[in-house]
């Protein structure tokens, strides 16, 4: 594969193809300023860029956001539709060595989920369109879901 998920030195891919065991539903899509190429590597450098983004909520689940405002820290769910789907160890162009998928925050893996915690800056649930901080998602990309941040249950243990 050529571009930007090349395979490197030291990595490895699966054997294709892999059993698929599940269905999603796919309760809207995130709408961002970014494309392929320009998608920062990790929220903070979204929010960096300080470019604002949307969740579009399908009609049918819009009354789930009874309860959200604005200010409100959210966890999103995403599909990475774009990435591999094959690659199992890689070599991150910010390491000196290969790892593997589990230990990176890559979109290619097996099951391409994405997840940001983010920030309501407006919020019209009729139309279902809220407004976030930031995200580091293609413009497009299928939202799975969205949970509310709780930083006290979301805190790793001592």
């Amino acid at each position: 594969m050529t571009g930007r998920f090349a395979t490197r030195a030291g990595e490895a891919k699966l054997d294709a193809p892999f059993p698929m065991q599940a269905e999603l539903t796919f309760i809207g899509h995130i709408e961002s300023q970014w494309s392929l190429e320009d998608c920062p590597k990790n929220i903070a450098q979204a929010r960096d860029a300080a470019k604002p983004a949307h969740l579009q909520i399908e009609p049918q689940f819009r009354a789930g956001l009874d309860g959200i405002a604005v200010g409100d820290g959210l966890v999103l769910l995403y599909w990475m539709d774009r990435a591999p789907r094959d690659l199992i160890r890689q070599m991150p162009r910010h390491r000196d060595t290969a790892t593997g998928t589990f230990n990176l925050r890559s979109p290619a893996r097996p099951n391409p989920i994405g997840m940001g915690v983010v920030r309501v800056v407006a919020l019209d649930a009729g139309a279902g369109r809220v407004t976030i901080d930031a995200i580091d998602a293609i413009d497009g990309t299928p939202l799975i879901d969205i949970k509310p941040h709780m930083p006290r249950a979301d805190q790793l243990p001592a």
